[in-house]
């Protein structure tokens, strides 16, 4: 059985929780880059349409989240 070594209590809990602390700093990091713009990021691509700035954003949140997976990774 030394493929399932991966299904260890441990090692599922340790991963669920780096999951969260990922989606934790990717969520407070994408609160602070929204109040350092002049305007509200969710209001102006959800209401004004700004496709541009959500091209911006997506690219922000790869980023972002290559640069979380990268730090929990080691």
């Amino acid at each position: 059985m030394e493929g399932f070594e991966w299904l260890k209590p441990g090692i599922v809990l340790g991963s669920i929780l780096y999951a969260l602390i990922g989606v934790l700093v990717f969520w407070i990091s994408f609160i602070i880059i929204d109040k350092l713009t002049p305007y509200k990021l969710w209001d102006e691509i959800v209401h004004h349409k700004n496709v541009a700035l959500a091209i911006v954003v997506g690219a922000m949140c790869i980023s972002i989240g290559q640069i979380v997976a990268a730090a929990i990774h080691g």
